[in-house]
């Protein structure tokens, strides 16, 4: 699958690319985005080792600017986001029966979790009834709520920090 993405993160591994870490190593990055007529669209964020959340949205549509935001969260918001993770049993998945990305964009998750180092990619999906007609629904459902999740908190701090509202 040929993926548009990086935008904060300087390098991704692979599709359900795994590595050895330590066991208090964590890391996400979550990217959605396409190329399209107003050029290369995405919304991306990542939840770092050190607390540091990093947002980017580049929307060129009505000559929209780039909007990046970085802020430090708490030790306690990171154990939130980590027990989101693994309540969500997603680094159990695979997705390679998941719809591969296409002309409308892509989705990546990419997990550091102790010794885990997992990425997934897939097609932006559209609403559930995507995820039904897939050849894994199951796996893809977990991967939708998941980052439904991860973006509302995510939307959440921000807009809690920063007092705007990202689109």
């Amino acid at each position: 699958k040929a993926a548009v993405r990086q935008q904060l993160a300087p390098q991704s591994p692979p599709r359900a690319n795994r590595s050895s870490g330590t066991m208090d190593e964590f890391y996400c990055r979550y990217y959605v985005g396409h190329k399209g007529k107003f050029g290369h669209e995405f919304l991306e964020f990542e939840f770092r080792p050190d607390g540091k959340l990093r947002y980017a949205n580049n929307s060129n549509y009505k000559n929209d600017k780039l909007i990046r935001k970085e802020m430090y969260v708490s030790p306690e918001i990171m154990a939130e986001v980590k027990r989101i993770i693994t309540d969500s049993e997603i680094m159990k998945e695979d997705d390679k029966q998941w719809p591969e990305a296409d002309r409308i964009g892509s989705q990546e998750l990419e997990i550091v979790m102790g010794d885990d180092h997992t990425s997934f990619t897939t097609a932006k999906i559209g609403s559930l009834l995507d995820v039904q007609s897939s050849k894994d629904p199951e796996g893809l459902r977990v991967f939708y709520y998941l980052v439904q999740d991860l973006k509302c908190l995510c939307f959440s701090l921000i807009n809690l920090h920063m007092k705007i509202k990202p689109i």
